[in-house]
């Protein structure tokens, strides 16, 4: 089953598990210092609260979105869907065997017309040894190739259109961040 992901940043973590558990009727599927994630079935959504200082995260929907995401069942998935972007001209960027989120994970990263991150993605393992925190440092795009100053990690790779073959988690780009802006 392929769901939604929607990535929060939050200032205070226990306030916003008490109230997401209240909104969906459902308790954290995972949690680790500054990070929970809840996998709702009704509506289907994995929703993460990723855990940012209370200037960063600001009020209101200023400094709300981390990323967005779609969670499919496997690899194979991750690459047809890499294969669509790719056949219809817009730039992604590849991790594979990337430890983010406390979790082992194939993706590809892509930035919608007016720069928020998307990334489709499998969990290959939700559990792994020296498994990493989820971090909020997304860069955002204010328009097709321009940025707006965010923080993003670097992998030495390009990012450009049909980069492979990263792996986010081995060299030290962010984890829940496109380890190279798409061009």
């Amino acid at each position: 089953m392929s769901r939604v992901q929607l990535a929060l940043n939050v200032a205070d973590l226990e306030a916003s598990i008490a109230f997401y558990s209240t909104l969906f009727g459902a308790e954290p599927h995972k949690r680790r210092p500054g990070y929970a994630n809840f996998v709702i079935t009704e509506p289907p959504l994995k929703l993460v609260l990723i855990e940012v200082g209370g200037e960063a995260r600001g009020q209101g929907t200023t400094g709300a979105l981390g990323h967005l995401g779609v969670e499919v069942e496997s690899s194979a998935a991750v690459d047809e869907a890499a294969g669509r972007f790719r056949e219809s001209g817009v730039a992604t960027f590849d991790e594979r065997d990337t430890t983010c989120c406390y979790a082992l994970q194939d993706k590809v990263w892509v930035h919608d017309p007016s720069g928020a991150p998307w990334e489709v993605y499998t969990v290959k393992d939700d559990d792994p040894q020296n498994a990493r925190p989820a971090t909020a440092t997304i860069e955002l795009l204010d328009g097709p190739g321009e940025s707006t100053g965010g923080s993003v990690g670097s992998s030495g790779s390009s990012g450009s259109s049909g980069s492979s073959g990263s792996t986010g988690g081995a060299n030290g780009s962010e984890c829940c961040t496109p380890a190279a802006t798409p061009a």
